[in-house]
């Protein structure tokens, strides 16, 4: 029961459509002397002060003034945007040689999207002036605001340079005279704890899978063939999607992604035993997945000189999520696990929650669709 009680708690903060990404900032200094700068944020959360150390804007404590710039439609967050941006740009920091430069406003691009339960990424651009002969910059988000990506695109220079910066960390100096690209050791370290945090505590849907997974059965055997076929499923289209060979779109990943929980979920229900059906839908399941990690993956952008090694690093990030998922549900559910009633008391009552929020989950992710 303490599993089933877990999945109730969860459940509230599964069903919103909230979850907050680090805002990506590219720095294009193609046009000299100016510094051009997009910032790919969500506004509402950024003008609220939520940052990315809450999974999701609902657990914030400014999450009521997070639902009422939500609600508001383009033009009137432009100007409430508007008249609040000066005291944010005092908070970030862009130095040139030491110096801090001046940010001003250039525009806001703020998308119509309809429904205010799903969250909007704006475009916010801001320029500076670069003194001439400038040897390095660099860049700072405002701590309480957590993580960000950065980008820095050069003249003449095909790649970008690009590296994940931790709760308001400073990227150090980069020099702007020609790129060096970030360490392994640092590629490898940031895309780690990227793959780990999209599965905990941020990949509530994957948790859902995984745990359904683990429901089967508490024998390793079944969980081994289950979890190593939805391994190399994902595996497989995460690479292919990244390098552009596969493209299905996130509204019709995400609702599959949905529906493949409630489906796994209620086969541990109808069925209580390992079937080669089901390791061939885990596998199916598992390619869905794999897109969904790669939509995430490509929005926050890989280091282009170290394409492999940041995938790489994010797939095992996303492998040791995944493994402390199934370590944490066997500690859970170990003093029940050798029951006679273990199936009736933890495997249906859990597996038929984690339905129902699946169930939830897809009409949520399909009805703006179809409205």
């Amino acid at each position: 029961m303490p599993l089933l009680a877990l999945l109730l708690l969860l459940a509230p903060s599964l069903t919103a459509a909230h979850e907050l990404r680090p805002p990506i900032v590219t720095i294009d200094l193609t046009d000299p002397p100016t510094a051009t700068i997009d910032l790919k944020v969500n506004l509402e959360a950024l003008l609220a002060g939520i940052g990315t150390q809450h999974k999701d804007t609902n657990d914030a404590p400014q999450a009521a003034q997070y639902r009422r710039l939500r609600a508001l439609s383009p033009d009137p967050l432009v100007a409430e945007a508007q008249s609040r941006i000066e005291s944010l740009l005092r908070q970030i920091h862009l130095r040139i040689d030491g110096r801090d430069l001046r940010l001003s406003l250039v525009s806001l691009d703020i998308p119509d999207a309809p429904d205010p339960s799903l969250a909007r990424i704006s475009h916010v651009i801001l320029e500076a002036e670069i003194p001439p002969g400038s040897q390095d910059l660099e860049w700072q988000w405002p701590k309480a605001l957590g993580d960000n990506v950065l980008r820095v695109r050069l003249p003449g220079e095909k790649k970008l340079y690009t590296t994940w910066l931790k709760n308001g960390e400073s990227s150090g100096p980069v020099s702007i005279q020609g790129l060096v690209e970030p360490s392994a050791g640092q590629v490898f370290r940031n895309y780690v704890a990227l793959g780990f945090t999209h599965i905990v505590p941020k990949g509530l849907d994957h948790i859902l899978f995984v745990l359904s997974l683990f429901l089967l059965s508490t024998h390793w055997r079944p969980l081994l063939y289950q979890v190593t076929a939805f391994t190399a499923a994902h595996t497989l289209t995460l690479g292919l999607s990244i390098y552009g060979v596969i493209s299905l779109s996130p509204a019709v990943v995400e609702p599959l992604i949905a529906a493949s929980i409630a489906f796994v979920a209620i086969e541990n229900v109808v069925s209580p035993r390992l079937k080669p059906s089901r390791v061939a839908l885990v596998f199916a399941f598992g390619l869905l997945h794999g897109m969904g990690f790669a939509g995430v993956l490509t929005e926050l952008g890989l280091p282009e000189s170290q394409y492999l090694a940041a995938l790489l690093s994010f797939n095992l990030g996303v492998e040791l999520g995944q493994l402390a998922v199934i370590a944490g549900a066997f500690m859970i559910v170990l003093p029940w696990s050798g029951r006679p009633d273990y199936r009736r008391l933890i495997v249906v009552p859990a597996s038929l929650a984690i339905a129902a929020v699946g169930l939830w989950w897809t009409w949520d992710r399909v009805s703006p669709l179809i409205a």
